[in-house]
């Protein structure tokens, strides 16, 4: 029988392999200020926050989930989350995922313990979102979430196990919701999606909680030239929130908002768009980002944060109704920059852990041959 997939340890070879087993400087932001002491916390993440300046009650909260190999303060100065929150009035939550739990710092977005409702992750980013409304005095109905690829489909989990906490959502280079429960599953999805009928996502999503509604609005974001986790993926995701909406046979509203960036969007009974779905041509894994300091520019571009004329930062915000504008705030500086250098491919690839010419050994083998070599497991 082949040895079970271990996907910590597989990711840790991955990345002995591609950085000589030396790990990246983190990024510090001082922009972010760590929050401790917000719940049990039975994920082990950590919390940061950026909370303007005389923020007044019953503003909004964002959410913002980094991807993999990245950390809370560089994907914030990536996307500019907390420029865009000083310039347009809302807290920042930003969890962030630890060694600990992922050697990739991916969020466990596949694992049944760290996907279902008060439970892992789930839980403790439920409660960093408690802890930030009741401290800052915030508007519980105004909270949003988003995120990047290992973000983006736990951005699909927080929306799927608390509807009722989140007034939308933004999947960016993400999964649907139920897309895996363990290694071999996820990395299925990531690459060969199976088309599943709308009625089956939407269910996977009801079956988490049982709620029936009203359902978080939800925006999708993907590149057309991503190779990590493929384009396929958007379709079923906004298909599954379509089918929660009562969507899944209406007509979209197309149109072009750049030469490279394409927009569906479907309304609901009350006129309001309750999904969207983003392209954009020619991009490969990461956020859509229109870097600088002027008006409809925020962020700067890096490994999988991509320069490509677009603000996905600022197109979410309109899509939840929150302000997009003002003058930039003071740059944070980072000390250090984290992650693979821009262009290199985002998560786990299951050929980087294979040696060349081992195909004819069978996947199983080849697998405990390479953790044994990398002092991964034992045997």
């Amino acid at each position: 029988m082949p040895p079970r997939l271990d996907l910590s340890a597989l990711i840790r070879l991955q990345a002995l392999r591609r950085a000589g087993g030396a790990g990246a400087a983190p990024v510090h932001n001082p922009a972010l200020t760590e929050v401790t002491g917000f719940g049990s916390n039975p994920g082990a993440l950590r919390m940061w926050m950026h909370v303007p300046p005389d923020l007044p009650p019953g503003a909004p909260l964002v959410v913002a989930l980094h991807g993999c190999t990245q950390n809370a303060a560089g994907f914030d100065l990536g996307c500019g989350w907390s420029d865009m929150a000083s310039r347009s009035g809302f807290a920042l939550l930003m969890p962030e995922q630890q060694r600990a739990n992922n050697a990739q710092l991916c969020f466990n977005w596949f694992e049944p313990g760290d996907t279902a409702r008060d439970g892992g992750e789930a839980l403790s980013i439920r409660q960093m979102v408690a802890a930030a409304v009741r401290r800052h005095a915030l508007d519980p109905a105004r909270v949003f979430v988003t995120g990047l690829s290992a973000g983006g489909a736990m951005t699909a989990v927080m929306l799927a196990t608390y509807p009722e906490v989140f007034a939308a959502g933004a999947i960016v280079a993400g999964l649907p919701y139920g897309s895996a429960r363990n290694v071999p599953e996820a990395l299925s999805a990531m690459s060969q999606p199976a088309s599943r009928p709308a009625g089956t996502r939407g269910d996977a999503v009801r079956a988490a909680t049982g709620h029936r509604g009203p359902w978080p609005r939800v925006a999708v974001w993907h590149g057309e030239a991503d190779r990590t986790v493929v384009p396929a993926n958007a379709g079923e995701s906004a298909r599954q929130w379509l089918d929660l909406h009562g969507l899944a046979d209406a007509e979209a509203e197309a149109r072009a908002e750049a030469p490279n960036h394409r927009v569906r969007a479907w309304r609901d009974a009350a006129g309001r768009v309750a999904v969207e779905d983003h392209r954009i041509a020619g991009m490969a894994h990461g956020v859509p980002l229109r870097p600088g300091r002027e008006e409809g520019r925020c962020g700067r571009a890096g490994a999988y944060l991509l320069d490509v004329g677009v603000s996905s930062t600022h197109g979410i915000l309109r899509f939840w109704g929150l302000p997009a504008g003002g003058a930039a705030m003071p740059v944070a500086e980072p000390m250090a920059a984290e992650g693979p250098p821009p262009g290199r491919a985002e998560g786990p690839d299951p050929r980087a852990w294979m040696p060349a010419g081992a195909g004819a050994e069978g996947p199983g083998a080849v697998i405990a041959r390479a953790l044994k070599a990398a002092g991964l497991m034992k045997g």
